[in-house]
Order: structure tokens, then sequence, then C-alpha cells
């Protein structure tokens, strides 16, 4: 099998996913002994989520892709349904601030993480059969924003900013590889400015979140400690870092640094080098899920490594972003590395599509 399929791309994969795990000990140990008496409370469940998800990469990496094309407008109305039923109180459960999940036991499953990949799904499919429409945005383009506005719009009822944005930054791409015109893009830019600042006057809490991300120090033990606390860690890890497990912020100053902010313990521990590493591991995925997307045969595999490749790399730049005070906080995990069961999955999920098209048509 190994022979088949886009080694580079595995092996960057199951390395993200070991060094995930050992991250996750290390910056959530102490918080979470003081809060479930056990060090290795995350862990247990975070490596019980990769070992499923690594099972599930094997797995998909031998179902073909054409399975996806046939049953793309099931998978669809599944999300779409799971969106929904998410939303009704007693159904889906409220974890800090946002109706996003469904709990089960002590574990989360986040529909919305779903939602990525059965949209991304449904636009190659929808995307490959309309080649002669796409000139018309009334015929071509509309409907598939349509859809992808109503996905976007169920998830902001959460309210999950960070996904929704991921979610419609892959649609638009996949839209630009297929050929839209680029009046198109330009346009888009601009309602995506309205949208932003409707958004902002509907939920004036994130004005406070740009205004922490422009100034934190305005409000340091507010709206800009998380910022703070995370250039705190990233700053003092310098070429090679403190050491691994010799983080200083985890030691209850940033806020559950296991999920959003791994990386800026990555950092810390391990300097500049540990995030040059994480970085260039995301460019290897980047390059191979490319060159993958432009070797497939059909139009749908094509778009389909494309959406996989563009919703990884969308989510890791942003939370790259967010954790080095370049943009606000978002509250986005950082793909293979965050604790994050749903996440997690379906991120090993993508890659297991990824490496059926390369095992096919490369």
């Amino acid at each position: 099998m190994l022979k088949k399929i886009d080694k580079p791309l595995l092996f960057t994969t199951i390395f993200l996913i070991l060094f995930g795990i050992i991250m996750i000990y290390s910056a959530s140990s102490i918080w979470s002994e003081y809060k479930f008496n056990d060090k290795f409370h995350y862990v247990k469940l975070q490596t019980l989520f990769a070992l499923i998800g690594i099972v599930f990469m094997f797995i998909i990496s031998k179902i073909s892709y054409k399975f996806y094309y046939k049953k793309a407008n099931t998978i669809i109305l599944i999300c779409l349904s799971l969106l929904i039923l998410v939303l009704i109180p007693g159904i889906g459960s409220v974890r800090n601030g946002s109706r996003s999940w469904f709990g089960i036991g002590p574990l989360g499953v986040q529909p919305s993480e779903a939602a990525k990949l059965g949209l991304i799904i449904f636009a190659s499919k929808y995307l490959s059969n309309s080649r002669e429409f796409l000139k018309s945005y009334k015929k071509g383009v509309f409907p598939i924003l349509l859809v992808t506005l109503l996905f976007f719009g169920l998830i902001m009822l959460q309210p999950d900013l960070g996904t929704g944005v991921i979610l419609t930054l892959a649609i638009i791409s996949l839209l630009f590889v297929s050929g839209v015109n680029m009046k198109f893009f330009f346009i888009m830019g601009i309602l995506g400015i309205i949208g932003i600042i409707g958004l902002i006057i509907i939920a004036p809490y994130r004005m406070a979140r740009i205004t922490s991300f422009v100034n934190p120090w305005k409000d340091p033990l507010g709206t800009g400690f998380q910022i703070i606390q995370s250039l705190y860690a990233i700053g003092p890890g310098g070429l090679f870092g403190r050491g691994f497990g010799s983080s200083i912020q985890k030691h209850f100053y940033l806020p559950e640094p296991q999920t959003d902010f791994i990386f800026s313990i990555i950092t810390e521990e391990f300097g500049i080098v540990g995030a040059i590493i994480i970085i260039i591991s995301f460019i290897i995925i980047l390059y191979r899920g490319i060159k993958i997307a432009l070797n497939s045969k059909d139009l749908f595999s094509k778009y389909l490594a494309f959406g996989m490749t563009f919703q990884i790399i969308f989510q890791a730049m942003l939370n790259l972003m967010v954790v080095s005070g370049m943009i606000p906080v978002t509250g986005v995990t950082l793909p293979f590395l965050s604790y994050g069961g749903s996440s997690l999955l379906i991120s090993i999920v993508s890659i297991g599509i990824l490496l059926n098209i390369s095992k096919k048509d490369t």
C-alpha cells in the first residue's frame, strides 16, 4: 500500500499527530492535574482520537474518492441536519459560550468540523458538473454561494466565527481554481468587508477582540489577556527554547494552552527551530496536496484534493496568525496538534481522502 500513496504526505501527518500528543502532555499536564487530578487526562483522550483517526485514515485511503461523488448530496444533508440539531437546547451542549457540541460523556463532537468536509465534497461535485455555467454568476456561482451562506449562517448561530471563515475561504478558493471570473472576487471582497462590519454591529464583543488585537495592553486582564500571554510564551523561546516541559506560561498564565494556543507552548519550549519545523511540515502538506490535485485525472478529484488541502492550510494559517498577534482571537485549533477530537478526526480524514486520490491518480 505504501508504494502507491503519497509517502511524504503520510509521514508528515503522522509526525504532526505524534508531536501533537507529546506537546498536549507538556502543555496540559499542570492544568489537567489541577482540574482532574490526572496529568494525563487530555493526553489519553487525544491519543484515543488519534488512534481512531489513523485507523480511519488508512481505511479511507482505500475507499475510492468516487464514492464521495455518489454520496455528496446525502453527506451534505446529514451535515446540514447536524448543524440544525446542535442549535436546539437539550440536544446541543454549550461550551465556552458556544452551542457547538454534541456531548457524549466526557467527549464532545463538533458538527461544524464535519460540515467543512461535507461542503467541500458537495462543492467539488457541483463545480465538476457546472463547467459550462461558471461564467454565469446566476446559473453557476450563486447556487453554491447560497449553500455556503446557509452553512455559514448556521455556524454563526452557535457562534463559531473561525470555523465559518475557514469554510467560506475554502469554497471561495475552489471557485478561484475552477476559473470563475476575477471580477467576482473583487465583489466578494467588498461584500466580505460589509459582512464583517455587520457581524461586529450585531455582536459588539467582536469589536472588543479587534481592539484588543490592535492594542492588547488596553485591557491586559480582559480581552487582551490571551494575546499577551501568548506573546510572553513565544518571545522568550529564543532559538532553541526553554526545553521540553519547561514552559512557564502553561502554569495557569495562558488559559488552556493545549487547545488554540499550543503553538505558543511549542515555540516557548523548542524556540524558533521548533516553530520552523512545524511551519515546514504544513508547507509539505500544502505542496503535496497541490501536487496531488494538479495530477488528478478528473475534475471532481482535482477540486476535492484542492478543497481538502485548502481547509487544512487555512485553518493552520489562521491559528498561527492568532497566536502570534497578527489577527484577533478566533478560537481556531491548529490541525493535528491542538487538543480537540473533532478537529483532529476531520483533519486526518481529509488526509485519508488525499492519500486515496494520490494512489489513484499520481
